[in-house]
């Protein structure tokens, strides 16, 4: 029985000895790494633009966008921690539709219909690709409980600008770098730009009325874009697994707003009357830092 207790005994100091509570004193250090993060977004700011060039929305929404980028964090004072988080996400959807010529016998331009128009061949094929980019940037501040010596839990927050854009690019046939850069309405002569009228007065009027209109256009590309505040709270867990490496990983719920009128076109043109969007969804983060 003796030898029974002592037995045990031993075995109860050495299996605290490997679960030694973390010390109380304040513990200096930090560490630095590289990591994803996943989100899946609740919806998909300027998600109308895709929806009128027939993607579906849904793909971008329920699928994980990831993030790729690094965080960086250093102990301050008694329990709270520091630090900063960089990183960029990005997917993409694609389509090619066919061309399809018809004379519309009825008039009003209700559509092709095969009974009564008449089709026309056609060779070439319409690329079309949406893709957003959302880039994030942010410090973070975080409250640590320790567990064990190389256990910890957190609950912090990261806070930050983005940035987002959503661009669509179509075009038709090959690429040619010659016709890269030539303008879409006419052609450049001097300081002025020439525009070709076909029935002369007429045109004329019309232009007038309507603007010009593009010509010889093989391939254009639209971008919306905007910048916006980013919260996102979290809670934590980071495991020491090697003196000087680790891993943490993180769940929490992202929002970003992008306010009403803040869109801009090709990066520089106010769009006045865009909507409201949100960036904001569950998100899981897991680092490898290295570090203390």
């Amino acid at each position: 029985m003796k030898k029974i207790s002592i037995i045990s005994q031993i075995l109860f100091y050495s299996l605290f000895a490997q679960g030694n509570i973390y010390p109380t004193e304040t513990s200096y250090g930090g560490g630095i790494g590289f990591g994803n993060m996943y989100m899946i977004l609740n919806q998909v700011p300027g998600s109308s633009v895709l929806d009128s060039i027939g993607f579906d929305v849904d793909e971008l929404q329920t699928r994980p966008l990831v993030f790729y980028g690094g965080e960086g964090f250093a102990q301050m004072i008694g329990p709270w921690r520091l630090g900063g988080y960089a990183g960029i996400g990005s997917a993409q959807i694609s389509n090619v539709y066919d061309i399809q010529l018809y004379k519309n016998e009825v008039g009003g331009g209700v559509g092709y219909d095969p009974g009564v128009d008449t089709a026309y061949p056609f060779n070439d094929n319409l690329s079309v690709k949406g893709k957003l980019n959302i880039l994030l940037g942010a410090m973070t501040a975080e409250y640590v409980i320790p567990i064990y010596r190389d256990l910890e839990v957190m609950a912090g927050a990261l806070m930050g600008l983005g940035s987002y854009t959503l661009s669509v690019d179509q075009h038709i046939g090959t690429p040619k770098w010659d016709d890269i850069g030539k303008s879409k309405y006419g052609y450049l002569s001097g300081d002025s730009l020439i525009y070709v009228l076909v029935d002369g007065q007429a045109d004329a009027d019309n232009i007038r009325d309507e603007g010009l209109k593009l010509t010889h256009v093989n391939e254009s590309m639209t971008e919306i874009s905007s910048l916006f505040f980013n919260f996102q709270p979290y809670v934590a867990v980071k495991w020491q697994f090697l003196d000087r490496m680790g891993l943490r990983m993180s769940a929490g719920f992202n929002r970003g707003t992008i306010g009403a009128g803040r869109w801009r076109l090709n990066g520089h043109i106010p769009i006045n009357d865009s909507p409201e969007g949100s960036i904001s969804g569950f998100t899981v983060r897991t680092v490898i830092y290295f570090g203390l």
